[in-house]
């Protein structure tokens, strides 16, 4: 009983990233299928599964077709409850879909301004006033989830969870451009970064060339932080 998961390019593709960290770091399997979002098959290669559009994009394994990041990550709650991808505490669980629900709608400004990159970091990025805004509101919601779960540090709720899996392109774009964030803050998103299954992704998104490359700045750029191994 294998999934179909669609996802778009690794190394730009911050939804594939949530929706493939869902099933590879809660131990669902799945068949994963590869969508040319900058080769222009995008139409063809999920023709398939229409009326779905956009990646990620899951057919289940009786069938159904599930499409957008929170309706996934709740058909896999509910199918895998075993799985614990929704934190087991009442008051955890609630804040941490209140988090992925505003992950899901909001932060148009970071999205637009720093769109993911996993190739190298910037340095001297400006962000405007915007990015800054969601940057800040961001961190006002992890620290609120923080006080709720008592985790001081690791993930935000002390077993890793669905919350974590939003927030992870998150860090990429804040390390990737060297947003100023708090130390707190900063260390969290390392923490996002250097996980296995992360660095995992991270390694096949550069097993493809690209030319030119997508997102490109005229700016100076170092290597992506060097994590150790756990």
């Amino acid at each position: 009983m294998t999934y179909d998961l669609f996802i778009g390019d690794r190394m730009f593709s911050s939804w594939s990233l949530r929706g493939w960290l869902m099933f590879e770091k809660f131990n669902i399997p799945c068949q994963t299928h590869m969508v040319g979002l900058y080769a222009g098959t995008m139409a063809a290669d999920m023709a398939d599964i229409a009326p779905a559009r956009l990646v990620p994009a899951v057919r289940t394994p009786d069938g159904v077709v599930v499409s957008e990041s929170l309706a996934i990550a709740e058909t896999l709650a509910e199918r895998h409850p075993e799985a614990g991808l929704w934190p087991t505490d009442v008051a955890n669980r609630a804040t941490a879909r209140w988090l992925c629900a505003e992950m899901a709608s909001g932060f148009g400004a970071l999205r637009a301004d720093c769109p993911m990159q996993l190739l190298h970091c910037f340095n001297g990025f400006a962000p405007s006033d915007a990015v800054m805004k969601d940057v800040a509101r961001v961190e006002t919601l992890w620290d609120h989830a923080r006080r709720v779960s008592g985790s001081n540090s690791g993930w935000l709720f002390g077993d890793y969870s669905l919350a974590d899996v939003f927030y992870t392109p998150v860090a990429a774009r804040i390390i990737g451009y060297g947003l100023p964030v708090s130390d707190h803050a900063r260390t969290y998103c390392l923490t996002l970064l250097a996980d296995t299954a992360v660095r995992s992704w991270r390694d096949a998104a550069h097993e493809v060339p690209y030319d030119p490359m997508p997102y490109m700045l005229d700016l100076p750029t170092e290597p992506w932080p060097d994590f150790p191994t756990p």
